[in-house]
């Protein structure tokens, strides 16, 4: 068993709770054991117990989102935090803050692919298809088709193979070499 004093065990734990507050959206237990060990703030094996200790006298919970299980803050670790936040170092009170204002920009940044369809009348429905990379649209396309198979099938061809469909539409568009049609 790990042997340490007090005032590290608490802070230790208020560091999880404080990583915890300062995510915009739940984390996962891989999420929180890799941001903590990243940084060493501790071992895989006081995360893991910190955590558990945590849910068991009701600082943090689990929510089911999105298929698996997150921990977010209860009103009693939020209070807790509010109380106790400045026995956490500036230091790593900024560390944690600026990495999460990372990887906030990493999200903004990554591309968004939207593939939607809508039914415009009884034989016709439009499918709209959008690459987007941070706040600007790299490419947007709408295609009126006849059938919900065609739009379905249309809408996840272009989610699975989004960069394949991008590159050669480009290339296509910007070949120099392709032949004007003038008869």
């Amino acid at each position: 068993m790990f042997i340490e004093n007090t005032e590290e065990l608490a802070q230790n734990k208020l560091i999880l709770l404080y990583i915890i507050d300062q995510s915009n959206v739940p984390l996962t237990n891989e999420e929180i054991t890799e941001f903590i060990m990243e940084n060493n703030y501790m071992n895989y094996f006081l995360i893991q117990q910190y955590l558990t200790e945590l849910i068991e006298s009701e600082f943090i919970k689990y929510i089911d989102k999105e298929d698996s299980k997150k921990y977010t803050l209860s009103n009693k670790g939020k209070v807790t935090l509010s109380y106790f936040k400045d026995r956490i170092s500036d230091k790593i009170k900024k560390e944690i803050s600026n990495k999460f204002l990372k990887i906030e920009e990493e999200i903004k940044k990554a591309a968004q692919v939207v593939g939607e369809y809508f039914k415009k009348s009884d034989r016709e429905y439009v499918t709209n298809l959008k690459l987007i990379e941070g706040n600007e649209t790299l490419l947007s396309l709408s295609l009126k088709v006849t059938t919900i198979e065609q739009a379905e099938r249309i809408c996840n061809t272009w989610k699975n193979n989004t960069e394949y469909i991008y590159k050669t539409l480009f290339n296509i568009l910007a070949d120099d070499n392709i032949a004007s049609i003038e008869d």
